[in-house]
């Protein structure tokens, strides 16, 4: 590229050098501080100062008795919110697709992607007075049918799948305005002959509108499985309690105990470089597998 093209396109490059600078400074130079998943890392000596400890906090995260558990909890949820979510994202945005009534589609939407919005702080309260074991709202319809009360939030059954179903709660409509935008460009002229032909609309949903978004939904599939090991922090610190702690702890919610509350900065580290490794294998390896399934893929 030469200056002549450069000047040609500089309110583009105008625009990029924000982002880019702050992706310098925030993202890439504070990775040389990532050195310290090798070293044992003191404040008073600072990273550079620290000795060396090679992968000692590698092993010790492996080693970990609750290494197994972390990694279960963490893949599970992760997968169980990419298989509820997506699909429930992309039925809401055919639906909200296929509506004739605009005032009702707006509501709709608005009142399905408004919590996303809405904090885990405040999605929590909403929850306990949904699930609160005395006065909960749910319990007394159990209590008014003659059933005893559940504790939903300290039941090891029951918490895994409120984890699930309130991400996918504030997560949907969210997730649909991506499918939504992708339905926004498919030809009109497919489905006024698949009309001609007779056609309904189950059909027409599902030879011409799923294929017709096919590659949004791989991008966005791909995209999730980069983050395989990112189960929600923000959720299940505020969800969870030692009742529940053998199915509700994952990666982050240890290393915030291990790096933050103990001060094992070196090992909180290492496990970051880990799940990054993970993703970034995951995210190749899923990228190869749809181009040869889907014929679709990042890069």
């Amino acid at each position: 590229m030469n200056l002549k093209e450069i000047k040609r396109h500089k309110d583009i490059y105008i625009l990029m050098f924000i982002p880019i600078i702050y992706f310098i400074i925030f993202k890439y130079v504070p990775m040389l501080n990532g050195q310290i998943a090798f070293k044992d890392f003191k404040p008073r000596l600072g990273v550079w100062g620290s000795p060396w400890a090679g992968l000692r906090f590698f092993k010790e995260f492996f080693s970990s008795y609750y290494f197994w558990e972390l990694i279960r909890n963490t893949v599970g949820y992760s997968f169980g919110k990419l298989i509820l979510s997506v699909p429930l994202s992309i039925i809401l945005a055919v639906v909200l697709f296929e509506s004739h009534r605009e005032t009702l589609r707006k509501i709709v939407q608005t009142l399905t992607y408004l919590p996303h919005f809405l904090s885990w702080v405040i999605m929590y309260g909403i929850l306990l007075s949904l699930l609160a074991p005395g006065d909960g709202v749910i319990n007394d319809l159990v209590k008014m049918c003659g059933g005893e009360p559940i504790d939903f939030l300290t039941n090891t059954k029951c918490f895994p799948w409120i984890v699930l179903f309130s991400d996918a709660w504030k997560e949907m409509g969210w997730g649909a305005i991506i499918f939504i935008a992708a339905l926004m460009g498919i030809d009109p002229s497919l489905y006024e002959a698949a009309m001609v032909e007779g056609t309904t609309a189950l059909q027409r949903t599902w030879y011409i509108t799923i294929p017709s978004i096919r590659p949004v939904i791989v991008m966005v599939v791909l995209l999730k499985l980069g983050t395989i090991l990112n189960a929600g922090f923000n959720q299940i610190f505020m969800l969870y309690n030692t009742s529940v702690l053998s199915v509700a702890d994952i990666i982050d919610t240890w290393v915030y105990r291990q790096g933050l509350l103990d001060a094992r900065f070196s090992l909180a580290t290492a496990v970051g470089i880990f799940k990054g490794i993970i993703g970034t294998l995951l995210v190749a390896f899923a990228n190869r597998l749809t181009k040869v399934v889907a014929d679709s893929s990042l890069f």
